[in-house]
């Protein structure tokens, strides 16, 4: 059973609430994509695929994403980290990436909208952060997920970015 919220971005502080709000990455399959008209994503990738700095994948993100690619949906990655960190693990998943995304400024989800030949309301942005993914992709006008990350640091600047989070939009699990 898929637990999601769906939530329209406006002005204010909706502009830092998802329009989904799902467990992970996993969670979007076949019918989710159908019944929202979905043909690609923008990916972020520590913490939504990856452990935060790790080379390599979540376990079941490979397979996740070879799914998504024989449902034909077109994947970005899009990340505010250094080419030499997504550039292998991009590569090795076979996906497109930009890296310095610059998030929440609306020029990294534009070149990858650029890059993907869809139009914005086709393409959702998934990512674990409210203050970077969510709030480009609402600012972008492009629809959001918010995912759970895979891993919660214990880095003091993750705490805060955390706690600061939950003055903006509060962080029950999803179902």
């Amino acid at each position: 059973m898929l637990a999601y919220c769906n939530i329209q971005a406006g002005g204010g502080f909706l502009m830092f609430k998802p329009k989904w709000w799902l467990k992970n990455v996993f969670e979007i399959d076949e019918d989710f994509i159908k019944s929202n008209h979905l043909r690609g994503f923008i990916l972020d990738l520590d913490n939504t695929l990856s452990m935060h700095g790790s080379p390599v994948p979540e376990q079941g993100v490979t397979e996740w994403l070879a799914k998504m690619k024989k449902l034909g949906m077109k994947l970005m990655v899009l990340s505010n980290n250094t080419k030499k960190r997504v550039e292998p693990l991009a590569k090795d998943l076979g996906i497109d990436f930009i890296s310095f995304g610059c998030k929440p400024l609306t020029v990294g989800v534009g070149r990858a909208l650029k890059k993907m030949r869809l139009p914005k309301n086709s393409v959702a942005l998934v990512g674990d952060q409210i203050f970077t993914d969510i709030l480009g992709g609402n600012l972008s006008r492009v629809p959001t997920i918010l995912v759970e990350p895979f891993h919660m640091e214990d880095k003091a600047t993750f705490k805060l970015k955390r706690k600061l989070e939950s003055i903006f939009f509060k962080r029950d699990k999803p179902q």
